[in-house]
């Protein structure tokens, strides 16, 4: 179905892969501290982002491609300029950060923070403009018995963000009141992705009760389900068909040198609208699948795995001729 390239540029774990808008990079952040950046025609690493002294969680560029953000388990989150890599300002918290996402305008991050070390989970909201350790920020903490964030998007016009938790609740928050707007609970555990869809009207969340779900970005209305017998680490949708893409495989600890042979790690596709219709699976990574995004022009995707690879993934044209019976 597709033909790989693999990038061997990690030494551990990848966390997150993420396109830029127009799709001619990519980027990837591991726990091995060193987020990279990619030629996503060809694979070719064009450079590193060194400073971080922990695991780095999460990533993100804005829509211009002027800055990428990094937030990692050495409690800091980091602005660099993606051209130069160099670090332009960093912001030190208490615990680890978890998740990071730019505002659709790129003038705002959103970034929350682990409960541990006594410390509890906080939404930080920072303009890009004046973003540095000593400037404001609008901060919402999560009540000391709420569940941890562990996903986060924003929504089109950044007057809104959406979190997933730990307990699989999904919540809407107004940034200007900095309160709780909406709240659904349609996932039995842990959300582990979020992702948008290419108008921002939805978005497929990926969870660990085995399943990813569509939603109504605006209203938190769950649209549709999709099945599998595994926990799913991330899913992403097509910007040109109504297709899903889905990631995961057993926790980590749970991996057997047998998994590798009954296809635990396979992405799995699924047609947007008819939820069941299961119609292809890729092989590819020796462990589960951690990240996936389609590439803007919904001529490839990207997976980043815990084997440490990160694998650009082009569709053939039997792909692309490929039709439902209706």
């Amino acid at each position: 179905m597709v033909k790989p390239i693999s990038l061997h540029g990690h030494e551990k774990s990848i966390t997150q892969v993420c396109y830029n808008r127009e799709g001619d990079l990519l980027f990837s952040c591991a726990k091995d501290k060193h987020p990279n950046v990619w030629y996503s025609i060809n694979g070719e690493r064009l450079g590193t982002y060194d400073g971080h002294g922990g695991a780095v969680w999460c990533c993100d560029v804005d829509w211009q491609t002027k800055n990428f953000l990094s937030g990692a388990a050495d409690n800091t989150i980091r602005l660099w300029d993606v051209e130069n890599g160099m670090m332009l300002n960093r912001i030190e918290t208490k615990s680890a950060v978890r998740t990071c996402k730019f505002s659709f305008s790129g003038n705002m991050v959103a970034f929350t923070t682990d409960k541990n070390m006594g410390q509890p989970c906080v939404i930080h909201i920072v303009d890009t403009r004046i973003f540095g350790s000593d400037q404001p920020m609008i901060t919402i903490p999560i009540p000391a018995k709420g569940p941890k964030v562990t996903s986060l998007i924003w929504t089109e016009n950044d007057e809104k963000l959406i979190t997933g938790h730990e307990n699989g609740d999904i919540v809407q928050w107004d940034v200007k009141e900095h309160a709780k707007c909406n709240i659904v609970s349609d996932h039995a555990k842990s959300i582990s992705d979020m992702q948008l869809s290419p108008d921002r009207s939805m978005f497929i969340s990926a969870s660990k009760d085995n399943t990813a779900k569509l939603f109504d970005t605006n209203s938190l209305e769950c649209l549709k389900t999709y099945k599998t017998d595994r926990p799913v680490n991330s899913a992403s949708m097509s910007p040109i068909y109504e297709h899903v893409v889905l990631g995961g495989g057993q926790e980590a600890m749970d991996v057997t040198t047998t998994s590798t042979k009954i296809g635990k790690f396979d992405a799995r596709f699924f047609h947007m609208v008819y939820e069941n219709e299961e119609f292809s699976r890729l092989k590819g990574h020796f462990g589960p699948i951690n990240s996936v995004q389609f590439h803007p022009d919904g001529q490839s995707y990207a997976s980043g795995g815990e084997d440490g690879y990160v694998r650009i993934n082009t569709f053939d044209k039997a792909y692309h001729d490929f039709k439902f019976e209706a």
